[in-house]
């Protein structure tokens, strides 16, 4: 048993149908590396036997009566992976369209709670734009389960360096088995609930020493920038549940040519090329608003944090993406000096800030007031917190094999919230930086258009800077 975090847990109340906090990741494989070749029951057999070894995937959640706490985890002894791992087919002929489509409609889908949060869809008969047949595995781990680095350890955990070697290494949790009784959990609540006012005045000083460091920051003009000024987009109202997925690919070695050229970091550039092809998707829709967009990036705190507990280490940062600059390497430029004073002023919060006041949140409350919020269509009503969220995840920088089967790539696809109908994500891996795109099919109809600026922005930037 292991009590949930106030944060992993308020991924769980945040949820509802139509706002789902679960992450996805669309692997596409070689199965030709796989010994033997492929068969749907050695691939079944794997990760069977890998999967029933780390706690993370073989524990579900268990509330606390009348909600007093945070649920827990317990170990589900009816475990099965055939609950999890589910094989399907694609209409043939199939390319990039039709598993994007399926993909799509999987995202949609809501998890059962009365299992382990995670599932595995296995994709056959796709075909590449070279006609090649390869083997699509859709992933998708809860919010409360992994963040974005958590998740790719434990993904990473299935893989291998060589197709028939064994695993990558884990440091796998430990958890007490125990099957707590409902007496034991009311009165951990009941305990919880007593002492949890005493953890303010600890909280109080960081918390208004930021808005002292936020104030002198802001007329120094090194804040970063602060939420609700966003302008108002399509993609930031109320959403629904249906998804909607785009993939593309960049070379990482023209993005490690524009750092040599300009000095800049790779967040950077890839935040600089993101603002590029948001500024043309609008452009061509002519919503292009004359402010610049502003994204929420999601920072990993997991070196600095001082909780041992919880899944979710993560704080985050705001910036804007330049896209009301029309040349490429001004709004480059442009993002490393926002990028700078963002990370400075992000150093300066405390790490565990999120977390502590994230254990306040309250499990009827939380549901109640998403429920009402998207209800009532309040994220059309109040000013744009922020337009959508951004992340950069370092992957790999060698080939790996899942079950086998080479990973020649990886989309991973983070929760989109109303208010912010777009999440874009890109991971390197093995030379490539793979960009994966998730929205509300309401907010962004045609995400293939947006994810196709993003190469096109790159030979941009590359060219301006005569890399």
């Amino acid at each position: 048993m292991e009590r949930l975090s106030g944060l992993d847990a308020s991924f769980l109340y945040l949820e509802s149908p139509s706002q789902l906090m679960h992450v996805c990741a669309v692997m596409v494989l070689d199965p030709d590396t796989m010994p033997g070749g492929y068969s749907y029951a050695t691939l079944r057999s794997t990760l069977d036997e890998r999967v029933r070894k780390v706690p993370q995937f073989t524990r579900k959640v268990r509330r606390v009566p009348l909600d007093l706490g945070h649920p827990v985890w317990v170990h589900d002894d009816h475990f099965s992976v055939d609950h999890h791992l589910h094989r399907m087919a694609l209409p043939q002929p199939a390319g990039h369209a039709e598993l994007m489509e399926m993909c799509g409609h999987l995202a949609g889908l809501p998890m059962d709670r009365g299992r382990p949060l995670w599932e595995m869809n296995v994709i056959e008969g796709y075909r590449d734009s070279d006609g090649r047949e390869k083997l699509v595995v859709f992933t998708k781990m809860h919010h409360a389960t992994v963040d974005g680095a958590s998740g790719a350890n434990l993904i990473s955990y299935l893989c291998s360096l060589e197709p028939d070697a064994p695993p990558l290494a884990l440091d796998v949790l430990e958890m007490d088995g125990r099957d707590p009784g409902s007496l034991e959990l009311f009165g951990r609540g009941v305990l919880n609930t007593l002492a949890r006012p005493l953890t303010i005045p600890k909280m109080l000083g960081p918390s208004l020493g930021l808005i002292t460091e936020t104030i002198g920051r802001a007329r120094h003009g090194t804040a970063m920038a602060p939420p609700l000024t966003a302008p108002r987009t399509s993609f930031n109202g109320t959403i629904t549940g249906d998804r909607v997925i785009a993939t593309a690919d960049m070379d990482l070695e023209d993005v490690k040519a524009v750092r040599r050229a300009t000095g800049a970091t790779v967040n950077d550039i890839v935040l600089s090329i993101a603002g590029g092809a948001l500024r043309e998707y609008l452009s061509d829709r002519d919503e292009l608003p004359e402010s610049s967009l502003l994204a929420t990036v999601p920072v990993s705190v997991r070196g600095e944090s001082k909780h041992d507990g919880g899944a979710n280490k993560v704080s985050a940062l705001f910036t804007h993406l330049g896209t009301d600059i029309a040349d490429p390497l001004e709004r480059l430029k442009a993002m490393a000096e926002e990028n700078k004073n963002a990370k400075e002023h992000h150093n300066a919060i405390s790490a565990d800030t999120l977390q502590d006041w994230a254990e306040f949140a309250a499990p009827r409350t939380f549901g109640l007031a998403v429920r009402a919020y998207a209800g009532m269509r309040l994220a059309e009503k109040h000013p744009v917190i922020h337009n959508l969220v951004i992340s950069n995840v370092p992957g790999p920088p060698i080939p790996l094999y899942f079950a086998g089967a080479r990973i020649d790539g990886m989309y991973p696809l983070g929760p989109v919230f109303h208010g912010a109908g777009l999440n874009i994500t890109v991971l390197s891996n093995n030379g490539v930086i793979h960009v994966g795109i998730i929205a509300c099919d309401q907010s962004v109809r045609n995400p293939d258009k947006l994810v196709a600026k993003f190469p096109s922005e790159l030979a941009h930037l590359k060219a301006e800077v005569g890399a």
